[in-house]
């Protein structure tokens, strides 16, 4: 989940041999984002927990490579601002002491650079000219891409806004067993595709904060599905909640009349999403703090794997003639994790993660962790 709220920090596991794989894979996540760009190439950054020195603010358009380098003491968050002050693409978990690649595909214009140390997302800001034209009219393959995942992302969120329903109808019949049962199938087509769902940062807090990342202040107007969650695994009541689901599927339903005007990137939006989708693995499904009491971390999980795989299987005929090596990587890495998922399959879910134990977690945190270091590729790989 994104701001308004505060972005989750990336927290310790509870087992500290499961929390050094997790952290490893935020390092592995942000090393390299596509080919081995030279020095000179590369547009280096400098954060620090007040400060962000970029060492070049006249671009070409087209592929740029930003070399961010964390010198502050917090985890850092990079991001590229449209004109307007959104988000065009982002780069979170910047460890102290680390540094990332990070591609990004720039057409003319002005833009901000911002660093945001604890990933707050306020910091400094420093302003970017991007002039010319990118080579070439483009991969006709990578416009198709772009055109399938944006039918995707709409037919997940009807799917979500549909299941959410039936989930809404069962909280406010106070139907605790039904609305367990509907609670986790009701999030996954939002898990899947999570990073697009974050542009719209309005929606994203509304719908998805967590109690954590509250203040006290803003429990007071706290919303959405884990709101629910409490209610049902902690209080075993919702009644009185039906507002609280009325209010989860208006946000869905803004949501939804967002989407025919978005438009997709391949690389800002597609490949930089999919990696954010294994960062939500490891900061939050692997640790079992995203589902503090319902405890369906995993379908949480798949859902987000499932998210990424979507991303590389329609860049992947780019990718294959791009970088054989890196496809090969991705297909063999992706069945490890699906493999490892299947063994935790009950019924027509997943065992509650609270009964995963320790070595079962660092086993998931370790194929999380081999996946991340290709699926970081991914975008150098496309934007070539």
């Amino acid at each position: 989940m994104r701001r308004p709220v505060p972005v989750r920090p990336t927290r310790a596991l509870a087992l500290a041999g499961a929390a050094a794989v997790s952290m490893s894979l935020l390092a592995a996540c942000g090393g390299d984002d596509g080919d081995k760009a030279s020095a000179a190439d590369a547009v280096a950054v400098t954060a620090t927990d007040d400060s962000c020195e970029v060492a070049k603010k006249d671009l070409a358009a087209g592929k740029n490579t930003f070399k961010v380098t964390n010198k502050g003491s917090k985890v850092n968050e990079f991001e590229v601002l449209k004109p307007d002050g959104s988000i065009l693409a982002e780069r979170e978990n910047i460890g102290p002491g680390t540094k990332v690649d990070f591609v990004v595909n720039l057409s003319a214009g002005a833009y901000k650079v911002l660093c945001s140390a604890g990933q707050t997302g306020k910091g400094p800001t420093q302003d970017v000219t991007v002039s010319g034209q990118a080579n070439g009219a483009g991969d006709q393959r990578l416009t198709q891409a772009a055109a399938a995942y944006k039918a995707f992302v709409i037919t997940n969120v009807n799917d979500t806004i549909a299941k959410t329903r039936l989930f809404v109808d069962a909280v406010k019949a106070n139907d605790v067993a039904k609305a367990k049962e509907l609670y986790a199938p009701s999030r996954v087509g939002w898990e899947t595709i999570e990073p697009v769902a974050e542009k719209f940062g309005d929606i994203d807090p509304k719908v998805d904060a967590r109690e954590a990342d509250l203040s006290p202040a803003e429990r007071k107007t706290w919303s959405g599905w884990h709101l629910l969650e409490k209610a049902l695994w902690k209080d075993g009541s919702v009644k009185g909640k039906g507002k609280v689901g009325d209010q989860l599927l208006a946000d869905l339903g803004t949501l939804k009349s967002r989407l025919p005007g978005l438009t997709l990137d391949p690389v800002n939006d597609m490949a930089a999403g999919a990696k954010e989708l294994l960062d939500e693995v490891a900061t939050g499904k692997v640790t079992g703090e995203e589902e503090a009491f319902s405890h369906t971390d995993l379908v949480d999980f798949k859902a987000n794997v499932d998210g990424a795989a979507k991303v590389y299987e329609l860049l992947k005929p780019v990718v294959q003639q791009k970088d054989p090596q890196l496809a090969k990587d991705l297909d063999e890495n992706f069945a490890a994790v699906g493999a490892l998922l299947k063994k935790h399959e009950k019924g027509d879910g997943y065992e509650s993660y609270d009964k995963v134990g320790k070595d079962d977690r660092k086993e998931l945190a370790d194929a999380v962790n081999a996946l991340g270091e290709p699926l970081s590729k991914l975008g150098g790989a496309v934007a070539r």
